[in-house]
């Protein structure tokens, strides 16, 4: 066990926190529960970086960060759909989250016949994961109807369009593999 698996431990620990806050009947609930998602987000960038930076890159973590990224993301675009209770929300944020078990299946199933490589985090997948988290802390610290909150919705809907965007070059990336007859 090391520093960046401690953080990546403690992104998944702070889930129940989160919800547990959001839900919470005091005025300050949204803001202190989008305080929380901000914090797990930066452990996921410092994690990242602590694991390259001290040369700490474990296969558990390798396994247990995109678990906890997925997890925190569901978790609180779940919450958020229930809160907003809005078509609105609910397209981007369900296109968030089917594209994250098709992406996480596929990353499985490639990696099972030797090709994750192929199907390795792309860079518009880092631009695509920076516009989600921002859309989720304004969703969270906003309540619904309030300016900022419709920004933080429009930002969402760029993070949804990123997302079916990295998602096409992840397929066109696994398309030989998964279609090994088709002439592509």
């Amino acid at each position: 066990m090391n520093l960046p698996n401690i953080l990546t431990l403690s992104r998944i620990l702070m889930i129940p926190v989160f919800v547990v806050v959001f839900y919470l009947p005091v005025p300050w609930s949204f803001m202190g529960s989008a305080i929380i998602f901000a914090l797990a987000g930066l452990t996921d960038w410092l994690d990242g970086y602590l694991a390259r930076k001290l040369d700490q890159s474990t296969p558990f973590g390798a396994f247990l960060d995109p678990v906890a990224d997925k997890l925190m993301v569901a978790v609180a675009l779940a919450v958020l759909i229930e809160e907003y209770s809005t078509v609105l929300l609910t397209i981007p944020a369900t296109v968030i989250i089917g594209r994250e078990i098709v992406i996480s299946a596929l990353r499985e199933w490639m990696a099972e016949i030797g090709s994750r490589a192929s199907v390795a985090v792309s860079y518009i997948g880092k631009i695509k994961t920076t516009a989600q988290m921002a859309a989720i802390v304004g969703l969270l610290a906003f309540p619904p109807g309030q300016f900022w909150a419709y920004v933080a919705i429009g930002l969402l809907y760029l993070a949804a369009a990123l997302t079916l965007w990295s998602m096409f070059l992840y397929l066109k990336a696994a398309w030989a593999d998964l279609f090994p007859d088709s002439k592509a």
